[in-house]
Parts: C-alpha cells; structure tokens; sequence
C-alpha cells in the first residue's frame, strides 16, 4: 500500500536534499570541469574524477576498464566504466539507475565557459552553464545524491542499488552499458535511466546510420569530359534521400511524443582541389525509426534507394557501410513498477501531471531493454531538449529541476524497494 505522498518519510528525505544541495551543485561543477569530448571520446579521466568524489562520500565504487584494443577499434581513446553496487537485504528487485559521461564537443558560439560550470543566478533558483550539464552529467548528481538521501534517512532492508556511469552514450553504447551487460558484470531487475524531469519516457526511436561512398574519377577542371564527378551523383543522391522524407511523414507512430521517421545526411566529404573534378565523395547519413518500425526492412530499404539511384550514375562505384543501428526502445512488462512512483512524486514535487511519453532520440536505454531489463528515462532537466540547449552552445540546467528531480528519484527508489 502506497504511503501518502506527504508522508513524513518523504519530507525527511526532501529535507536532507535541501541541506545537502549547495554539495550536490559542487559535485555537478566538479563533473563538468573534466571535458569528455566525444571524439576523440578520452574519457578515463572523468571516470577517475568521479570515483574519488564517490569514494569521498563513501560509496565505493568498480572500475571497469574496457581494453584499449577495443575502444581505440571503435575510434575512441578510452572508456573506464563505473559500478556502485549498495544491497541491502535478501528478497527485492536491484534498482540500477544509468548516466553518461560522454558528450558531443563544445562547438562554437559559447557565451559562457563551456566547462567552467558556471552557476548564474536568477529568480528560479539559477541555471548551471556548461557542456553535459543538462545530457547527462546532471543525473550523475541526481542518482548519487538521491541514493545517499535514501541512505541516510531511510535506508532500504531489501534489494540493491545500482549505479551506473558510462562512456559511450555518442557512439552508440556498445563500449559503456552494452559492454558491463555483455561481460555479466551487472543484470539489474529495473533501470532509470538519465532523462528529464516534466515526462517519463517509455519509448524510443532506432536509428539506422550509414556510410555512402561514391567513387568517380578524379579530372582536371579544364577537362571535365576525362572524369566522372563523383559529386553530381552525390548531389542526385541527396536529391532521393531528402524526398524519402516525403514518404517517411506518412508513417505515423502511435507513441506519444513521436511522430515520424525521418532521414538526414549529416556530414559530406569530398574533392580534392577547387580545379579537380571530383572522383570520391562520402556521405554519412542517419535514418530515425520509430518503435513500429522493422529494422531490417528499414536498411534493406534505405539500401535499394541508394543503390537504385547511384545504378542511373554511370561510371559510378558505390560502396555502403553500416555504421550503426540502434533498436528502438518500447515498453517491457515490468516498467509499470518504475512509471507509478516517479509519476506519484513527480506529480507532488512538481506540482502538475507528469505523463508518459516517447522520445525520437536513442539511447543506451535499449541495450537495457533488449536484454529484457524493463526501463524507463527519467532524471533532471527542462521539458525539451532545446530548452536546455543540449548539444548546442550555453547548454545548461535550471538548478530548481536538479533538486526536485533528486526528491523524486529518492522517493521512488524508497517506494521500489519497500517490502512488498
């Protein structure tokens, strides 16, 4: 039986938040200040930085380096990721709760240090600057500190809690929780995983990604009749990829918060001088499916438009790489008991209903999923991802969501492991 939500246990445990959040809001500037720019994805020593703050606050923690061999296979330098494993007692499910410390670099147009975390104050509370302040640093703070909560006021007689950070959320996952799940050295009965505050996410896209390489022949400029340019027929090619999207708006998703599959060409290389003819042009393109979708008849697809297009080319040789392809995330039996209490205290800690709903993005959440895990995202930040403009210039985080995301995070982990 569910206690009410003003129940003094609750309070007890939004009040050691309180206390305790001018340290929660250090901890996050501490997480920011270490770049890991992904690429060159050199993300060993933020691991490093977050296991002696875990180790400070007496959580201890195992590192898990993945061998260099494979990560620099992947394209990246290095990953070391981290468990803090808390049991409490015999019978209860583990409650695993997973961020990423990876992230896209900085970029250009930063009006604030990109990693200074910076906190500006103003009449919310303030706002916290800096890259992965809000994906996902953030949760870092929130599980952390919404565990110690429930430590120190109510501490669990059954189950366990997990913590997962992990370093390969940009490039698909494989190296960060992919690889703790495929080693065995976790199998947790629940997942939260990194988030926003306003929904409870059930739902993700899949995300198809390819390499297109188009070979011509290179030619001088003043004789273009000696080559074949390998960039009219990328420009032929990108004409047929942008209408498919036409198409993809007709395919509906029934999830709330997605709408469509989509298709986007996201880098395009080629050329060699200004008075060259092309002979080689690469194109890396990324098709989102929606959870209806079947992943197979969507590559096989995108693969017969790209072929049937390059074959009106002549001269042209094509080649296609997969290079990834993320499953899209949906609803396990079991994620109910993960929905109920972050919607219960969500609602009474942020005063309005906090729905379910899909979002297009993919995450490391799937990997979770597909090894029958049931899952939900769910941490601190705004209602969209532009709001907190995540991936772009200035991301940053309302330190008002960070602290009440933490409230709900330790009430629902309190609500997960009480007796049943």
């Amino acid at each position: 039986m569910s206690l009410p939500t003003d129940h003094p246990t609750y309070l007890a445990l939004d009040a050691w938040i309180d206390a305790h959040f001018d340290e929660e809001v250090r901890t996050l500037q501490a997480l920011v200040q270490v770049p890991t720019d992904t690429p060159p994805g050199n993300n060993a020593p933020h691991a490093e930085r977050t296991a002696e703050l875990l180790t400070g606050m007496g959580l201890p923690v195992s590192r898990h380096p993945v061998p260099a061999a494979d990560v620099q296979a992947y394209g990246l330098q290095s990953i070391t990721n981290l468990i803090v494993r808390r049991a409490y007692g015999d019978g209860g499910p583990t409650v695993a709760l997973n961020a990423h410390g990876d992230v896209v670099p900085p970029g250009e147009g930063w009006t604030h240090d990109p990693y200074g975390g910076e906190v500006v104050s103003d009449a919310t509370g303030g706002q916290l600057y800096g890259r992965a302040s809000a994906v996902s640093k953030s949760d870092f703070a929130t599980y952390i500190y919404a565990l110690r909560a429930l430590e120190a006021v109510a501490r669990p007689q059954r189950g366990a809690i997990e913590l997962h950070f992990t370093y390969d959320e940009e490039f698909g996952g494989e190296l960060g929780p992919g690889w703790l799940l495929a080693q065995g050295l976790t199998r947790p009965d629940l997942l939260i995983a990194a988030g926003f505050s306003y929904q409870v996410v059930t739902a993700h896209n899949g995300c198809l990604q390819l390499e297109v390489t188009l070979h011509g022949t290179a030619s001088h400029a003043a004789y273009p009749e000696t080559g074949v340019d390998a960039l009219q027929a990328a420009n032929r090619l990108l004409t047929a990829l942008y209408a498919h999207n036409e198409v993809l708006r007709g395919r509906r998703s029934s999830v709330a918060g997605i709408t469509h599959p989509y298709l986007n060409v996201g880098r395009i290389e080629g050329g060699s001088n200004t008075n060259v003819v092309p002979g080689k042009v690469v194109l890396k393109l990324d098709r989102r499916m929606i959870p209806e979708e079947d992943v197979v008849a969507v590559e096989a697809e995108v693969r017969a438009l790209i072929e049937a297009t390059v074959a009106a080319c002549p001269g042209i040789r094509l080649e296609i790489k997969r290079l990834l392809l993320a499953h899209s995330l949906k609803p396990l039996p079991g994620h109910e008991k993960l929905v109920a209490p972050l919607q219960r205290h969500g609602e009474a800690v942020f005063g309005e209903p906090i729905p379910t709903s899909g979002t297009p993005l993919y995450t490391d959440v799937r990997l979770y999923g597909a090894q029958g895990i049931p899952a939900v995202i769910y941490g601190a930040g705004p209602r969209t991802v532009l709001e907190s403009n995540a991936k772009r210039a200035d991301e940053h985080l309302a330190l008002a969501d960070l602290k009440r995301a933490t409230r709900v995070v330790a009430r629902a982990l309190h609500d997960l492991l009480q007796p049943a």
